[in-house]
């Protein structure tokens, strides 16, 4: 296990490296910076005192290098538009993208594993087949697209709901939440539902589909044989076994939550580290741009990582198999 562990992290170490080194480079090639922060009437000494202070003036393998030597210590610069320091704006806009995160992530995989069990069991009945008929929807629909639509119903034509932004949030220490208010947990529901509705479809679909492969097993007949209860046998023999192939692509659902939340934060004009990064764009922000994708990365890797983690826990086949090669 330990071995296992410690593959799994320098594997994660390279997979950040090669992202940050994209990264770095593609920002080449969104625009100067300097264009944006000095006026018309900029000299081309300004220009070059300015490049040398943001030190732009390095060769891009030196950039990228104190790039990552920053990082490291949590140190990702200043931002070109705000002139303060990355960590500190990124401080300030992750509690929004985390709730946001954790409610959209709670919602799929709760929503998801229930509804595609019930899916499975209850495959002929007519709840079953509406409920994988209006799954198309989430499956089909393009994020920013469900948003509009969620909006229009429930702010624009019902006035349940606010359209754009938080609500008002409750400082606890250096947290933001909403939680704690209630327009704050209004606000949240639209943007949740838009985030998590893909990946809700998607995982319910996955379990569905396992889950009826499941119940064709011939354990399966056996536990049914022994005159088992149809409960006993649809949740503690063949639910505990369809999650094992469900658990890898549930925890990629959850990083896709946080990248995804990009565009639903642009809809719903929700201050998060999404919207930094769309402003950061518009202004050739580069310590911002690197700093954000940095943080979605660490975040996947990490997300991936727990997941092998937990596979090779539950699922005793691996460890056999690791095992016998040794």
């Amino acid at each position: 296990m330990l071995a296992y562990t410690l593959q799994r992290i320098f594997q994660s170490a390279i997979v950040l490296l090669v992202v940050g080194l994209v990264a770095f480079s593609m920002f080449r090639f969104v625009g100067d910076p300097v264009d944006n922060m000095l006026g018309q009437e900029r000299t081309i000494e300004d220009v070059e005192r300015l490049r040398g202070q943001l030190g732009l003036d390095q060769p891009f393998v030196v950039q990228y290098f104190r790039f990552l030597e920053g990082a490291v210590q949590g140190n990702f610069g200043v931002s070109y538009r705000q002139g303060r320091p990355v960590a500190e704006i990124l401080l300030e806009r992750a509690p929004a993208t985390l709730e946001l995160a954790a409610v959209s992530g709670f919602l799929a995989i709760g929503f998801g594993i229930a509804l595609g069990v019930f899916t499975a069991i209850r495959r002929s009945g007519f709840a079953a087949n509406a409920i994988m008929t209006v799954s198309l929807i989430g499956v089909s629909l393009p994020t920013f697209l469900i948003g509009i639509l969620l909006i229009y119903l429930f702010s624009v034509e019902l006035g349940w709901l606010p359209s754009f932004g938080r609500g008002e949030t409750v400082k606890i220490g250096n947290w933001s939440t909403g939680f704690l208010t209630e327009s704050g947990l209004k606000a949240l529901i639209l943007p949740a539902i838009t985030l998590g509705l893909y990946q809700m479809t998607l995982i319910m679909r996955l379990v569905r589909s396992e889950m009826l492969e499941v119940l064709r097993q011939d354990y399966i007949r056996f536990a049914r044989a022994r005159g088992l209860r149809e409960r006993a046998v649809n949740f503690r023999h063949a639910l505990k076994n369809t999650l094992v192939p469900v658990i890898t692509v549930t925890g990629l659902q959850l990083g896709s939550i946080i990248a995804f939340a990009i565009i639903t934060e642009t809809v719903f004009q929700w201050p998060g580290v999404g919207l930094l990064f769309i402003n950061a764009i518009q202004f050739v922000d580069i310590p911002v741009m690197a700093a954000y994708l940095m943080l979605i990365s660490v975040m996947f890797v990490g997300i991936n990582l727990i997941v092998d983690m937990l596979y090779f826990a539950i699922d005793p086949r691996l460890r056999a198999d690791r095992t016998g090669a040794h």
